[in-house]
């Protein structure tokens, strides 16, 4: 082979090496510059649930210290209980009259979802209303009517009566008591009843005189009522009104009385032998928990001690130890369901026996109360 044929093969092999370089090179930049996979988009956050809207409707004042002031620290517990799950709003002063249609149905057709009547008065409104908003839970107090969306609900104030005649039959010195009544209806004629047995428990002497207002809170009637109570013998006052009128006449009359609904100590100290107080916190939190997991169904339901419902509290500090250790007894066995405040025998005023020895009377009784007892004078009104 020739010089000029080497060199020729030389520069042929130079060449191919070269250009196999270049299109590796050119390989591995195509690779470099392959576009990275696009992220994939992040997911919306889910929307906030919208809080549960529920009102109340308040046959008096929050600030009556009694009834309606005891329903407001039950929507004040449901807000601190359930915090932005939930937004709640009341209308005070609302009448046991056309009013209370207007107002309720105003408030269902706000958006308030569940809605609170709290006076026996607004029943056949709530009935009436209850059809028109079918998505809308509607939970009426003290009542006993109910539609598909339509519950009662109640607490068993005449526990907290019974507790109150004990000490009341433990105190009296003229053996006189005196009860500042509301509207003849079976719940307050069943707490002037039991009011009446608890003292009787203590004191068998113990009569008790009646004076009806026929109103739920009317201060002026309410004093009015107390004066008279006092001027006819009655040395401890009790009452199923809401205002502290009661208490106060007591106070400046020098006679003692108990406060209802709420603590009415600070009204009347030196009066004040304690507070048959409504706690309707337990149930407010129940019917919202309810509604809010989808649980709510109609129906009644009715507490008392046993549930946390009603206690006597702020009780007298010249109460006599027996006479505490006896509401203590009768507490305990209200809790545990050993002790019944109505059971035979119980005789009627008229000398008629209502509840036969050992029975202990139903709730259906119970809430068909329309007579008094033997000690309690007068007739009930029609």
């Amino acid at each position: 082979m020739t010089d000029l044929s080497k060199r020729s093969l030389m520069k042929v092999a130079a060449v191919t090496a070269l250009t196999s370089a270049v299109l590796i090179g050119c390989g591995k930049k195509e690779e470099a510059a392959a576009p990275a996979a696009a992220p994939a988009p992040a997911a919306a956050p889910a929307p906030k649930a919208e809080p549960l809207k529920i009102a109340f409707a308040y046959v008096g004042p929050v600030g009556d210290g009694g009834w309606t002031f005891a329903h407001d620290n039950g929507r004040k517990a449901l807000e601190k209980e359930f915090g932005d799950k939930i937004v709640t709003s009341f209308v005070e002063n609302v009448p046991e009259s056309a009013d209370a249609e207007r107002v309720i149905r105003d408030l269902a057709g706000q958006g308030n979802k569940l809605v609170f009547g709290t006076t026996f008065g607004y029943m056949e409104p709530m009935l009436k209303i209850a059809p028109d908003f079918k998505d809308v839970k509607f939970e009426h107090a003290t009542g006993y009517k109910t539609s598909d969306n339509l519950r009662t609900y109640d607490s068993r104030t005449y526990e907290g009566a019974y507790m109150a005649g004990v000490i009341a039959g433990g105190m009296t010195k003229t053996n006189t008591l005196g009860v500042v009544a509301s509207i003849p209806i079976p719940e307050v004629i069943r707490n002037i009843n039991s009011f009446t047995l608890g003292a009787q428990s203590v004191n068998p002497k113990v009569k008790t005189k009646v004076v009806w207002v026929n109103g739920w809170f009317d201060p002026p009637k309410e004093t009015e009522a107390a004066t008279s109570l006092i001027n006819g013998g009655a040395d401890i006052l009790f009452q199923n009104t809401d205002s502290s009128a009661v208490l106060q006449t007591a106070e400046k009359m020098g006679k003692r009385a108990f406060g209802w609904d709420s603590d009415m100590t600070a009204y009347g100290p030196k009066a004040h032998l304690g507070s048959a107080v409504i706690n309707w916190a337990p149930y407010y939190i129940k019917a919202t928990k309810d509604v809010l997991e989808g649980t709510w169904s109609t129906g009644g339901v009715w507490w008392g001690v046993k549930e946390g419902a009603i206690d006597m509290v702020s009780v007298a500090a010249d109460v006599p130890a027996d006479v505490k250790a006896k509401l203590d007894t009768v507490r305990a066995g209200l809790k545990d369901g050993s002790f019944s405040i109505w059971k035979g025998p119980i005789m009627g005023s008229d000398g008629k026996e209502v509840l036969a020895k050992d029975a202990v009377a139903d709730d259906k009784f119970l809430g068909g109360v329309k007579f008094y007892v033997k000690g309690v004078e007068g007739k009930v009104p029609n």
